[in-house]
This record gives C-alpha cells, sequence and structure tokens, in this order.
C-alpha cells in the first residue's frame, strides 16, 4: 500500500500545479481584462473626448468606445498627460511606493530577495497606477501591471495556503507569466518568459515553465472571450504579416541590424536609468516628480508632431505606439527612415521620462516600437542602396522588435516566441533567432531589469539546493581513527587527575568491567574538581563521565558524524560496532574530518577547472 501511494505522489503534486495554476490563470486573465477596460475608459474620457487625440492602434486591438471626430488641442493634450501623471504619482506614493516604475523588475525582485511576497495592495494600485499613465497619453507598456496583478495573485494564494516560500515563488512567476500571455495574447511566450526573464545569462526557472504554460493558456482564454468575435482569436498586430526570407545571403545585412540594435538598446538602458537618476536626485517632491516627466513627454511628442507637418503617427511616441509600429510592420516606406528613427529615439525619451520620474507603466511595449521602428529604418536603408540584400524592408521590422527586447533584456527565447505569437508568422523563425542570439550576446554588460540575477547559482532562492555534497559517500570507515586510553568506571577521580597529568590525551572514554563503553570525560570536566582534594578520595569516574554519549558507527557517513559533532559541541567521537552499540572501536577526531572535506574539495574544485578548460 505504501509503494502504491509513492507511485502516486509525482501524479498528486501534477494535480496540484494545475489546480493551482488554472487559478492564477483565471485571475490574471480577469485582471487583463480589467486593466485593458479602465485604461481605454480613461482614454476615452480624457484623450479622445477632452484633448480630441485619437491614438492609432494595431490591428488586433479594439475600441470598447467609438472615438469621436474632434480635432486635437496640443494645450489640452499636455493637461491630461500632467494630471494623469499627478494621479498615478499620489496613488503610488500614498498607498504602496513599490508599484513605482515598470513593475517587472519589482516581481523579479520579491522572487529572489523576497521570498516570492508582494503586498496584496501592490498590484490593485498598479492596476489603476497605470490605467491612468497610460490611459493619460504617458508612454509605458501594458505588460508590467498585468505581470504585477498575476504575480500578486500568484503571491497571495501561496501565502494564504500556506505554501513553502519555494511554491509561493513558482506561484509568483506562474503569474507574471500568465499576465503577459494573456495581454499580449502570446500563451506560449508568457510561459518562456516567466521562466527566463528573472536571469541574465543563459538560465532558465525550469519548475515554472510547466504550471505557466497552463495558467497562461488560461488567462489568454479569458481575455480572449472578452474580445469581440472578429479579433477574438487574432494576434495582436493581425494576420496579414505573412514575409519570407529569400535567400540566406539576407542575413548579411541582418548581421549589421543586430549591431544597430545593440547601439540603441544601450541608449535605451543608459537614458531609462540616467533620467531616473535625474528624478530622484532632483528636489521636486515626490508627489510632482511624475507630472513632470509626463509634461516633459508631451512636449517632446508635440514637438515630432511639429516637426513632421503635425503628423499624427508622430504622436506614437506617447501612450503605447502600436498604431505607428502597425504601419512600421505592413508599409514601412509610408513613414520614411527620418519619421522611424524619430519614433525610436523619441520613444526612448518619452518611456523615460514618464517611467523614469515615478509613473507607473512596464518597458517591454516601448521596447518593441523602438526596436520595430529601428529595424524598419535600417531596412529601408539597405532597400534604397541595395535592394538585393534587403527586399522586403518590412521584416528588417519584425526582427528588430525580438531582436532589440532579446539584448535590451536577456530574454532572447521567450521574445523570439513572443514576436512570432504577434505577428501570426513562423517564417522568419532563422533570422529572428540570428540577430536575437547575436543582440543577447553582445548586450551582456547591460540590462533592462536590474534586478535580474547572473544565473540560479546566484539567486537567494536557490541556496543551498545547488550545493554539491561534497562528503556523500563517505564513511567513517574511510578515515583515520585514533586509539585512547580506557579508563574504568570505578577509578577514583586522584588516579584520574594523576593520568590526565601525565598523559596528552583530552577525551577519556569509560568502560564498565566487561570493556563495554558506559561513557566519556574530557579534561574540561575534571577541571572544576581539582582545587577540592576531599572529593577526590570520594568521586570516581562515572561521577564525572557523559552518559549520554554521541557516537558513530564505521558504516555512518561523515554528514552524520558532523552533525553529532555540532549537537554536543565537542572534538570526538567514540566509534562503535553497529551490531554492539556499546563496543568500543576507536574514536573519531573533527579535524580528521574537516581534513578529509578539505582534500575532496580540493579534489572537487580541480575536476572542474579541467572540465571547464575541456
Amino acid at each position: 500500500m505504501t509503494k502504491y501511494f509513492k507511485f502516486l505522489e509525482p501524479f498528486h503534486s501534477t494535480g496540484k500545479w494545475l489546480i493551482l495554476a488554472a487559478a492564477v490563470g483565471v485571475v490574471a486573465g480577469l485582471g487583463a481584462i480589467t486593466f485593458d477596460a479602465l485604461g481605454q475608459s480613461i482614454r476615452f474620457i480624457a484623450l479622445e473626448r477632452f484633448a480630441g487625440y485619437v491614438a492609432p492602434i494595431a490591428a488586433g486591438e479594439h475600441y470598447i468606445f467609438q472615438p469621436p471626430e474632434a480635432e486635437m488641442s496640443a494645450w489640452k493634450l499636455i493637461v491630461v498627460l500632467a494630471v494623469g501623471g499627478f494621479l498615478s504619482g499620489v496613488l503610488v506614493n500614498a498607498l504602496a511606493p513599490e508599484a513605482e516604475g515598470h513593475g517587472t523588475d519589482a516581481v523579479i525582485e520579491a522572487f529572489h530577495f523576497k521570498r516570492g511576497l508582494i503586498r496584496p495592495i501592490v498590484p490593485v494600485v498598479k492596476l489603476v497606477a497605470s490605467a491612468l499613465t497610460i490611459g493619460c497619453g504617458g508612454s509605458g507598456g501594458r505588460e508590467g501591471p498585468i505581470a504585477q496583478i498575476g504575480a500578486g495573485f500568484g503571491s497571495f494564494l501561496g501565502t494564504a495556503l500556506k505554501l513553502p516560500s519555494r511554491d509561493r515563488r513558482i506561484l509568483l512567476a506562474v503569474g507574471m507569466g500568465a499576465g503577459i500571455g494573456a495581454i499580449f495574447r502570446a500563451p506560449m511566450a508568457g510561459a518562456l518568459f516567466a521562466a527566463e526573464i528573472l536571469y541574465r545569462e543563459a538560465d532558465l526557472e525550469a519548475e515554472v515553465i510547466v504550471p505557466a504554460a497552463v495558467a497562461s493558456t488560461i488567462s489568454y482564454s479569458v481575455f480572449s472571450y472578452w474580445l469581440p468575435a472578429h479579433i477574438r482569436f487574432v494576434p495582436l498586430f493581425g494576420e496579414g504579416l505573412t514575409y519570407r526570407m529569400e535567400s540566406l545571403v539576407e542575413l548579411i545585412p541582418l548581421t549589421f541590424l543586430a549591431l544597430a540594435l545593440v547601439a540603441v538598446a544601450v541608449i535605451y538602458i543608459k537614458c531609462f536609468y540616467g533620467i531616473h537618476r535625474l528624478f530622484k536626485r532632483s528636489p521636486v517632491s515626490v508627489w510632482l516628480r511624475p507630472v513632470a516627466g509626463a509634461v516633459l513627454a508631451g512636449l517632446f511628442g508635440l514637438l515630432l508632431w511639429w516637426l513632421f507637418d503635425r503628423n499624427s503617427r508622430a504622436l506614437a511616441v506617447l501612450g503605447t505606439g502600436y498604431g505607428s509600429l502597425q504601419v512600421a510592420l505592413t508599409d514601412p516606406s509610408a513613414l520614411g527612415v527620418g519619421l522611424l528613427a524619430a519614433l525610436a529615439i523619441g520613444k526612448i525619451l518619452t518611456t523615460s521620462a514618464t517611467i523614469g520620474s515615478g509613473g507607473s507603466g512596464g518597458v517591454f511595449g516601448p521596447s518593441m516600437v523602438i526596436g520595430g521602428c529601428t529595424g524598419a529604418a535600417v531596412g529601408q536603408i539597405f532597400h534604397q542602396h541595395w535592394p538585393q540584400l534587403a527586399p522586403q524592408p518590412a521584416i528588417y521590422a519584425i526582427v528588430g522588435m525580438a531582436g532589440f527586447f532579446a539584448g535590451a533584456a536577456h530574454a532572447p527565447i521567450s521574445t523570439i516566441v513572443m514576436v512570432t505569437e504577434l505577428t501570426g508568422d513562423y517564417a522568419l523563425l532563422i533570422p529572428t533567432l540570428w540577430v536575437s542570439v547575436l543582440c543577447f550576446v553582445l548586450c551582456q554588460r547591460w540590462t533592462l531589469y536590474h534586478q535580474q540575477l547572473p544565473s540560479r547559482l546566484d539567486s537567494p532562492a536557490h541556496r543551498g539546493e545547488l550545493l554539491v555534497d561534497i562528503l556523500e559517500g563517505i564513511t567513517v570507515r574511510d578515515v583515520p581513527w585514533v586509539q585512547r586510553s580506557t579508563v574504568f568506571q570505578g577509578t577514583r577521580l586522584k588516579d584520574i587527575v594523576r593520568l590526565i597529568a601525565t598523559s596528552r590525551q583530552h577525551y577519556f572514554p569509560v568502560v564498565d568491567g566487561e570493556g563495554q563503553l558506559v561513557g566519556v570525560f574530557s579534561t574540561d570536566d575534571v577541571r572544576g574538581h581539582l582545587y577540592n582534594e576531599e572529593i577526590w578520595q570520594l568521586a570516581i569516574a562515572s561521577d564525572v563521565m557523559t552518559s549520554r554519549v554521541k557516537s558513530v558507527t564505521p558504516e555512518d557517513e561523515l554528514n552524520t558524524a558532523l552533525k553529532r559533532f555540532t549537537e554536543v559541541n565537542i572534538d570526538e567521537l567514540p566509534i562503535v560496532a553497529t551490531e554492539n552499540p556499546r563496543q568500543l572501536l576507536g574514536m573519531l577526531r573533527r579535524k580528521d574530518v574537516i581534513a578529509c572535506y578539505n582534500q575532496k574539495l580540493h579534489e572537487f574544485q580541480l575536476e572542474t577547472a579541467d572540465g571547464e578548460r575541456v
């Protein structure tokens, strides 16, 4: 019967994670719906009705409210941005300061350093603050708030069910992946994103992938049924992005695209955190910094709008920018190299100002716009000068989205899958893989997520799990023993004092008349009686010894011996026969065990170094 339950134990564990992941997926999907509805409501009232600005959207997006036909007012647009920044800043600073910024970094930090704990109020504040920021025209992405909503519920569920920290961390990451899978309609990428984004190097949180896949699929399904029927299962950027690479020669200019993407990614990271530091050091109140950032972003957006002859596409540097990115993916020539480059650089500045000042929103969405516009601009240049090498400039926009974020966020696998799911086309997998890997390798020194750790070996979440048990399999029989003089239990104390005076031995096993071990005493046990000569004639060995002896057998592992040494804080342990725990065989010294450990550690390090050299 016991064997039967052990056989079913893995299935019980799988069932547990299926149920938990399903619950997280449902909540993440509902959170994505709530965020989308709230964001669109704020956008309709503030931007469209009041400011008269109707932002273009991607082919797979929808309007809940029919946008009005009105002329945009520049000063009203600035007012809306300022109000959105103010309300967001007040909400965050009053209720949940950790909801500031792009959100994903906070989830990564909670996974590594906070045992998977997120305060329940944080996702709620993040949802409302991000909806205000983006709905009022601030430059930010949707993935940060949705990831924090899913992660926050995962953390809450793990805490409510009193699960261990390990399980709570997994649920937190699962929730993050479910949120990403829902809002971008990319369930496979959401699962991989949750496992990959935690580390800078090529490492994955493997335990997260399966439950994250379940949660992401469910959250995607829940969110999709909220959409109108005609776009319910349509990729975010539509179904018409069917491009093919005609020759491997096209990889040559794509290599130059990778170099351009790396340069822009470094600029993005340095600009984002540079502006963030400037705002942190500024004398402006934390309540007003998001207002200043939003106004600066708005002024820059209006500057581009004016420079490009009031072209509404130039205002893609505000909000999500998906409408202009849609054009870059389908017909980049309609925008031109100049506007594409301006959108890429402008999006860096407006996102840095909006989020770096303390506003709330994600950085993945802006990264897609920056990477896509950079790619489209490079593609246009190559197409104009070497059309045979770049016959389809739109390919560069798709590949640019993937390569840019793969380098900036150190998440090549999930980003490749994400972009293919967003565009609905896997035909560009080879060029996307090529550019993404190049960007990932060349961007190793920089990362958009500062809370990422190099690998699982560096994460406190795995502290102790990945240590090599060097003493495993080594028994007491494998180290030197020492033989000690024994003392009969009836020996008088005066004779014991003389023995100690003439011996260098520190621990003395005590035996009975048949030579069986009954106890142990040390010179420290005797030292307390040295100045009381009257007791020398009365006390015997059994009076000063310890009868509750901690011992080991020759078959015990050295790990067991070390545990016994620690329990009683002594330097020698009696070694007794396995079949007779009172038959003394010798004494085991702590220093011999430590010497064995050091020797094995040295051998392990040499083997590891040889393996790395090979």
